[in-house]
């Protein structure tokens, strides 16, 4: 058998996305679901990776496909060392870091480990691309206002990167030379002011920036400080209020904005004011990111999952067109960005990186 085929690999929290690729083509793909009891078994999440492999692994041979195809694997990154965005080889460092949690653990530090575990049965190369612990920030823009704090490089990088390329790839232009404000809205907010081809700031979509379907987005502080000890919440209530119970959830009771947009048409006046918010709040954040570049922008991209909501994009594009052009491309196709970031260094297009030379161990 020829190798032709890279094998994707994004795991969630009770899933774990897969598909196999030959060049840009999606060949095949499943999400392969984990039940409650075969996971509560494993302390620490980490441990899940044997048994994540295996399934992936009989996936393959159920429809045909063995890892004497493959030419790589390429696993989704996790809460790894701060580092810059690209592809990087899976090495026994990084394997080291996902497995302690170096910055915290999520389901998507298995990547790394599973597609390594995987292409060693092969000695072929393992990959991850832009993980959520892509940091290109400048200096400037870690300082937070109390020196204790300091701005932290979180976002949809993934999804920002790969839309980024191939919206600049549309307009005629390398993603590396020119800049563009790329909009994340999923369950989560990011808005990235990107300078060739590097984040260079972010609002933290868990603390700062718009509010989203269940995320507060930034707070009034001293408001949230007196909530914080009024006496009337423990800790995890204040934690689920900023992240899962917060933004459309708290307002609405769904983080669904279809279910928004029936209550609209159905002459919601309330509905359509939080809605018609956190748009407001996102082109806000967008106008804000365009002083970050100095005005200079060819394009706003708005991606993610909300991005299907024209009424929203609509509200958006009305505030923020004077700025640039604004692209809408919707969703979020984690297992393509992956696979388009392995197959730029299969096709020499782009070298490696190295975790270790590129982070502080």
């Amino acid at each position: 058998m020829s190798r032709e085929y890279i094998l994707v690999i994004n795991p969630g929290s009770t899933s774990t996305k897969v598909g196999m690729f030959k060049g840009n083509e999606n060949v095949i793909q499943k999400n392969l679901t984990h039940s409650s009891q075969e996971l509560e078994k494993y302390e620490k999440l980490c441990d899940q990776y044997e048994l994540r492999k295996n399934i992936i692994l009989d996936w393959m041979k159920e429809e045909g496909y063995s890892t004497s195809q493959l030419i790589a694997v390429v696993g989704r990154g996790g809460l790894l060392r701060p580092m810059p965005g690209g592809t990087y080889k899976v090495t026994d460092k990084m394997i080291e870091d996902l497995r302690v949690g170096i910055q915290g653990e999520h389901a998507s530090n298995l990547g790394g480990i599973i597609a390594k575990a995987i292409a060693d049965m092969e000695n072929i190369e393992s990959y991850i691309v832009d993980p959520v612990a892509v940091d290109e920030f400048e200096d400037i823009a870690r300082i937070s206002g109390i020196p204790q704090i300091t701005r932290r490089s979180l976002g949809h990088a993934l999804n920002i990167k790969a839309v980024g390329r191939r919206v600049a790839s549309s307009l005629g232009y390398k993603f590396e030379d020119i800049n563009m404000i790329v909009a994340h809205l999923g369950g989560g907010i990011s808005v990235a002011p990107v300078r060739k081809g590097k984040n260079i700031d972010y609002n933290n979509a868990n603390e700062m920036g718009p509010f989203s379907p269940e995320r507060s987005g930034g707070l009034p502080v001293g408001d949230l400080a007196k909530m914080c000890f009024s006496g009337k919440y423990t800790f995890n209530e204040i934690k689920s209020k900023l992240r899962g119970k917060g933004g459309l959830v708290a307002y609405l009771g769904t983080n669904d904005a279809r279910e928004v947009m029936k209550l609209i048409e159905n002459g919601d006046q309330r509905a359509k004011l939080v809605f018609d918010a956190m748009g407001y709040q996102i082109a806000k954040e967008i106008g804000s990111m365009a002083t970050v570049l100095n005005g200079d922008v060819k394009a706003i991209v708005i991606t993610g999952g909300l991005a299907y909501s024209k009424y929203l994009t609509d509200y958006i594009t009305d505030m923020v067109s004077f700025i640039a052009p604004v692209v809408v491309e919707p969703g979020e196709d984690e297992l393509k960005a992956l696979n388009e970031g392995a197959l730029r260094v299969v096709n020499k297009e782009e070298v490696a990186k190295i975790y270790e030379q590129e982070v502080n161990c």
